[in-house]
């Protein structure tokens, strides 16, 4: 290498030193850690620990890094790539509907009919006989959540709608939680079942089985929310009751105000039944008021003799006394 200038050859010295001082640096480093691995080696084989019972924790720790990373992939992958036709929020739906029909026989008939044609069900179905005449229903639906509001306009128009609530509940951040929880405890349990193959002493066995029972119940306690959830969410609930029109005990909502005739007779009736109580009383009384005026009589009669009696003794002594004329 030729310089045309006499000011960089100490430039060049320069250069040479520091990368022969990092190649030094380099080789230093790579003996410590090869005589350190050696060492080691060694101090295991002194103390007499197999081999493979020596590597077991390295290889639990591998095994729970692989599968912590799985577990992280297969997360991300899922969030990075959703189901096609997934839907981005979960809702809950119920509604309450009370419905006064002619005929209740053949509004169940068409509930259930309206119900299974949407793709749902009849969950519960309770018919009452309120006398010889007339009946009650009261039916549970489960239908579709795309079929919610065509279902329950439908259920609306079969009679007089008396009432009608619903009711929206948005539950997505509770799906979320549940099913990034279950792939928690799944990858949990795996790696578990995996330390448990690798295991070669009964009371490591005997404690991993414990603490797999253990996770496994609680990976089966959260795929219940989940099954919960995805019924609840996929299949919205009606409540319907379905009443005859004149059923007992409607007349008394459709009659009018009380007019001048009805206080009359309240009144009647309020003044009778004073009267029955009062006699009522008189009757528990009478044999109280009936002893006392007894009492009261004979006291007066032995009173009146006490008198009489008084009477004479007072005037003899007078008489005796007096000198004849």
């Amino acid at each position: 290498m030729e310089w045309d200038s006499g000011t960089d050859r100490p430039f060049a010295r320069t250069r040479a030193a520091l990368v022969a001082g990092a190649l030094g640096l380099l080789l230093a480093v790579g003996g410590c850690g090869a005589s350190g691995d050696a060492s080691d080696s060694g101090a295991r084989a002194a103390d007499g620990k197999s081999a493979p019972r020596e590597g077991f924790a390295d290889e639990d720790g591998a095994a729970a890094s692989s599968a912590e990373k799985q577990t992280d992939g297969k997360a991300a992958g899922k969030k990075a790539a959703p189901k096609p036709g997934a839907a981005g929020t979960h809702v809950i739906r119920t509604a309450t509907l009370s419905v006064e029909v002619k005929s209740v026989p053949k509004a169940v008939a068409a509930a259930r009919g309206a119900a299974e044609g949407a793709g749902g069900l009849v969950a519960t179905e309770n018919t009452e006989r309120l006398d010889d005449t007339y009946e009650s229903s009261h039916l549970v639906l489960r239908v579709p959540q795309d079929r919610f509001q065509e279902v329950l306009r439908e259920l609306s128009g079969s009679g007089k709608l008396l009432s009608r609530t619903s009711n929206a509940k948005d539950v997505t951040d509770q799906v979320v939680d549940v099913d990034s929880r279950i792939a928690t405890q799944r990858a949990s349990v795996a790696r578990v079942r995996e330390l448990m193959d690798k295991a070669e002493r009964i009371s490591d066995v005997v404690a991993l089985e414990g603490e797999l029972s253990s996770r496994q119940s609680d990976l089966e306690s959260l795929l219940a929310q989940q099954a919960s959830l995805k019924d609840r969410t996929s299949l919205a609930t009606i409540t319907l009751d379905l009443t005859p029109p004149d059923a007992p005990g409607r007349d008394a909502e459709k009659e009018d105000d009380p007019g001048f005739l009805d206080a009359l007779g309240g009144g009647w009736d309020a003044f009778v039944t004073m009267l029955r109580w009062i006699a009522v009383a008189f009757g528990a009384t009478f044999p109280f008021l009936l002893t006392g005026a007894l009492a009261l009589l004979v006291w007066r009669v032995l009173r009146a003799r006490r008198a009489a009696r008084r009477v004479p003794a007072a005037a003899r002594p007078e008489g005796e006394g007096t000198p004849a004329p």
